[in-house]
């Protein structure tokens, strides 16, 4: 009778901690039911925000919403308002359905251009020494003339103006390049002239980008400084027939 009731009573226990698990078990799926179903609202884009563009211009033009995301699907960080984040830009592109989280928001995109170039315009750059940059008084914002020294099919030499006025966006960092001088006699050579080189950007259309960068490769190129009242007309350039009129 006594081993009966010891097996009764494991029975008993058995049965009753059977129970608790199955409780627990279910409670713990309603648990996690209930979290794949509860939402939060965070910050979406609806369509793309371009790297450079500030949270406030994408709130203006519709491109930010507060929507319902499943907490089980939200990103860490991710914000839900927009007010400490405003003037904030995106530091990378932001795909329509993201989430907007504070990794790709800073106080300027890397990588932006720091030159503001005008509509309808690209930039070029040109490496010229003292000398043709007008002695290192040409700085972002000067007006300049592009003189073209060069050699026609002919073999002829003549010297034109390429460009009669183009807009300076940058002048770029100087370096010494090594130029052979003429030596006096043969018996030793001359020392390396330290000739300084700068990289001017200029702001010009395609065709002047051309003509650039063709004549760079081609001949000499020469900026001539202009104020705003000089007023400089293309004509026939000079060439060693013409060069005393």
């Amino acid at each position: 009778m006594d081993r009966r009731r010891v097996l009764l009573v494991v029975a008993a226990v058995v049965a009753a901690l059977g129970t608790v698990l199955v409780f627990l078990y279910v409670q713990g799926a309603d648990n996690r039911a209930e979290a794949q179903f509860a939402t939060q609202d965070v910050l979406v884009a609806n369509t793309q925000i371009e790297r450079g563009e500030t949270v406030r211009q994408a709130l203006d033009s519709g491109k930010l919403s507060r929507e319902a995301v499943a907490e089980g699907q939200i990103l860490p960080g991710a914000l839900s308002e927009a007010t400490d984040v405003a003037d904030l830009v995106a530091l990378t592109t932001i795909y329509p359905g993201e989430q907007i989280v504070p990794q790709k928001l800073g106080a300027t995109a890397a990588g932006e251009s720091p030159l503001t170039i005008p509509p309808g315009k690209i930039a070029v750059s040109v490496n010229l020494t003292d000398p043709a940059r007008v002695a290192g008084f040409i700085t972002p914002g000067s007006e300049v003339a592009i003189i073209y020294n060069g050699t026609d099919p002919a073999g002829q030499q003549f010297t034109r103006t390429l460009m009669t006025r183009a807009t300076v966006l940058g002048v770029g960092s100087t370096t010494p390049v090594s130029v052979a001088a003429a030596a006096d006699g043969q018996e030793a050579p001359a020392p390396a002239e330290q000739v300084p080189n700068t990289l001017l950007t200029l702001a010009v259309d395609q065709a002047q980008a051309q003509r650039i960068l063709f004549a760079q490769g081609s001949g000499e190129l020469t900026f001539a400084l202009l104020t705003p009242e000089a007023n400089l007309k293309a004509d026939p350039g000079v060439t060693a027939e013409n060069l005393f009129g």
